[in-house]
């Protein structure tokens, strides 16, 4: 699959398919999981999947960056960020 990319039908296609549910079944569950995992991040607590990986917000700090087509420099605020962090098995998997 390099240098594709699926999209969420696809996706929920594939899901369907390996879960042996119906499609609209795999996309009710798929949007639960996102949903859920965004409210919880945002929410300031960290979703870990055994095996796959974990999804936490961390700071960033304040920072000077410039505008790319004018070039002047600017001061980028200080945020929180979404971060996901694959486990060993997952990054060795996509090593290959």
């Amino acid at each position: 699959m390099e240098g594709k990319t699926m999209n969420k039908g696809e996706l929920v296609d594939v899901i369907a398919d390996n879960a042996g549910v119906t499609k609209k079944q795999a996309d009710t569950i798929l949007t639960a999981l996102t949903e859920t995992i965004m409210e919880t991040v945002s929410a300031g607590e960290k979703v870990i999947l055994v095996g796959f990986g974990s999804f936490e917000a961390r700071d960033r700090k304040a920072r000077d960056g410039r505008n790319p087509r004018t070039g002047k420099k600017l001061k980028i605020p200080a945020t929180k960020a979404p971060i996901f962090s694959a486990v060993k098995v997952f990054k060795e998997k996509v090593k290959g």
